[in-house]
């Protein structure tokens, strides 16, 4: 049996060398050349406030790269935590999954977007966004529905939301044509994360972007167990990490051309936390090695008759090793290997033919395939080809947009037999309209079709093979408000959005547990009804003094409606019907304090809502304190955050307990 070799520790080091060179190497060559009004432009800059960009067409809520900090975000699983209608699903610890769950619909349902692209894994369908770092992000958009514009990828038009992922584009010039930020996070449960990019200016057009960071941690921490009649103390085990990932970025921009080229390689060595069943310690020793490369390139350009063309490519290749030293098999381990490659291809055409009216169309091919280790493997290929007609058109206050999606999926494989092919049509309608003479208040409404197609694991995992598994399909419907306005005086700015949507699903996929493997099917039909409502705004309690307040709330009815199914009128588990979340700093010039709560209501753990498996609410606090200060040109952030402030004893994701109080220390410098 072929063995995995561990993790080399010494290889760590070296890293760490590595980076501490190339830190020292840049202070030792830095040279101070920023004249005195320079510097009193970054105060400024640094103190200033920035009004939330306007709604969209469907509903979105956007971060920033200046906001990561207050929230106390160390990957995007934690900066889009605090979204309406969100559910970070997490498994513990610093090194344990976390996904993402957007109205009730699960993971398989949000595309992850990378510069445009979509991060795909046809193995489980689901983004681990603990593995997405905050280094080179400059934004993070979440859409329901899909992005505004209609000159994008036709995979943007096949979800039922989209997170929107940017990475950072540089703004140097001829004078300053270069920017390097260096850091390092450091803080409870042997964290070590240090950190170095660097922006180049290249000429007028030309610019690189390069970042590479490491992580270790032990991810050991102390929990709580309640029987009902004592509360003991036990430690968690499994969750150490070691990862390395470095990411480089070429971006070409003159008038009408935009290129940008990606290289990402993103290696780790994690521990698996295991569930604790029965106030048990879990065994220890499981792991999953991730080797992951990416390439993709992406190029738009745009002609003076207001013709647009977009073009992006992308290879991906994904190794993953999972081994269990305690398996109860006749070799006494489990030692799997999987490797799944993607060719990707999209290319997109819009056109205005009047100036309040466009049209675009979009093709994707897609080309996945997956190998593994494991006995009488059926080695799949799937190529999808999808299609896409779309629209775009405004009348005074209305804006109007449709689209419509055709997705051939053809599947194939070495050994057996497979399902049969796939041709899907999908439409969308969206609409919003300014009914006021004040133009900042805007209904909105939308109805979308999505599907989705088993997964590879789904089919083929292991000895059970799904063959009879339908797609699922789920229709969208949304109304909503939002209302955004700057302001003067005690208020900087004011936004409100507010949704009701409801969601109809059929052939829900759901994944069966068993002891050993576990099987997926279909499992009748799901109503799905919510609410969203969101308030930010900016408070001048005096000429120093800022205050930032956002208040998220979700409602979210989720029941099994399917008649002759055992499971009619039970909820959906790991769904809670309320959940608010609340970010709120005070700044003063230099120096800031922040405050995040989120709190959810109880949830079942299975597709029964019987009161034996309902998982607690909770709620858990974070805090921070932020320090920017300007040495010469340089300019200097010291952070330190604390999260679980309380130490509360709670879990999302039933069995997997999550971390008491922890602490973390953050610095950066930006030269």
């Amino acid at each position: 049996m072929k063995k995995i070799i561990p993790y080399n520790f010494k290889y760590s080091t070296q890293w760490r060398g590595y980076f501490t060179v190339l830190i020292l190497f840049i202070f030792t060559n830095h040279i101070f050349a920023q004249s005195d009004t320079t510097k009193k432009l970054n105060e400024v800059k640094v103190k200033s406030a920035t009004m939330p960009s306007p709604q969209a067409i469907v509903p979105s809520q956007t971060i920033t790269a200046n906001d990561f900090i207050k929230y106390n975000a160390f990957n995007v699983a934690d900066a889009i935590r605090d979204f309406s209608g969100v559910i970070i699903k997490d498994y513990g610890g610093i090194g344990g999954l976390k996904t993402i769950s957007v109205r009730g619909l699960g993971a398989n349902h949000t595309a992850v977007l990378y510069d445009g692209v979509q991060i795909n894994d046809a193995e489980n369908g689901q983004v681990d966004l603990s593995k997405l770092n905050l280094n080179n992000v400059q934004q993070i958009t979440l859409y329901n529905a899909q992005p505004p514009d209609i000159l994008q990828t036709a995979r943007a038009f096949a979800s039922a939301s989209v997170l929107s992922i940017e990475t950072l584009k540089p703004n140097l010039s001829a004078e300053k044509p270069y920017l390097i930020t260096a850091g390092v996070n450091t803080g409870s449960f042997g964290l070590f994360n240090p950190y170095l990019q660097l922006q180049q200016r290249l000429n007028n057009n030309w610019a690189v972007v390069i970042n590479g960071y490491t992580q270790n941690a032990n991810g050991s921490y102390k929990y709580l167990v309640d029987d009902g009649l004592n509360v003991t103390t036990q430690k968690r085990t499994g969750s150490e990490v070691a990862i390395q990932q470095i990411d480089g970025a070429l971006i070409w921009n003159d008038v009408n051309n935009k290129l940008n080229i990606h290289i990402n390689y993103y290696n780790s060595d994690r521990g698996v936390p295991g569930a604790v069943v029965s106030h048990t310690v879990p065994a220890t020793g499981q792991k999953i090695y991730n080797r992951d490369l990416f390439l993709q390139g992406g190029y738009k350009h745009t002609w003076v008759n207001g013709l647009q063309l977009l073009i992006n490519s992308k290879f991906s290749q994904n190794q993953l090793f999972y081994f269990d030293p305690h398996f109860p098999s006749s070799t006494g381990v489990l030692d799997q290997h999987f490797s799944q490659r993607e060719y990707y291809q999209s290319a997109a055409l819009a056109y205005h033919i009047k100036p309040n009216w466009s049209v675009s169309y979009s093709t994707d091919f897609a080309l996945n395939n997956l190998n593994a280790n494991l006995v009488n493997f059926r080695y799949p290929t799937r190529i999808t080809l999808l299609n896409v007609l779309a629209t775009s058109l405004i009348l005074g206050d209305w804006t109007l947009q449709g689209s419509l999606l055709n997705a051939n999926i053809d599947e194939t494989v070495k050994t057996g037999t497979t399902t049969p092919n796939h041709n899907i049509y999908a439409p969308t309608l969206r609409a919003t309209v300014k009914p006021f003479v004040d133009k900042n208040f805007q209904l909105r409404g939308f109805y979308k079709y999505v599907y989705r197609v088993p997964t590879f694991n789904d089919q083929y995992y292991n000895f059970i093979s799904n063959l009879s598994l339908k797609p699922e399909f789920a229709r969208q419907y949304d109304l909503g408000m939002s209302y955004n306005k700057s302001l003067t005086g005690f208020l900087s700015y004011l936004t409100l959005t507010a949704d009701a949507y409801y969601n109809y699903v059929t052939n829900k996929l759901v994944f069966i547990p068993s002891l050993y493997n576990g099987y997926t099917q279909n499992a009748g039909k799901v109503d799905i009804k919510g609410i969203d409502v969101g308030v930010k705004t900016m408070a001048n309690l005096s000429s120093a003094y800022k205050l930032n307040l956002s208040v998220n709330y979700s409602y979210q009815q989720a029941l099994y409606v399917d008649a002759t199914q055992p499971d009619y009128l039970n909820r959906l588990p790991y769904i809670p019907l309320h959940t608010v979340a609340v970010n709120a700093g005070i700044s003063k010039g230099k120096i800031g304090v922040y405050y995040n709560q989120v709190i959810t209501s109880s949830r079942y753990y299975q597709d029964n809502s019987d009161p034996s498996y309902l998982t607690p609410a909770y709620g858990v606090s974070d805090a921070s304190v932020v320090y920017k200060t300007l040495a010469g040109d340089n300019q200097f952030i010291i952070s330190g955050g604390v999260n679980n402030l309380f130490n509360k004893s709670y879990e999302v994701v039933r069995s997997y307990p999550m971390p008491g109080r922890s602490y973390r220390i953050s610095f950066q410098i930006i030269i």
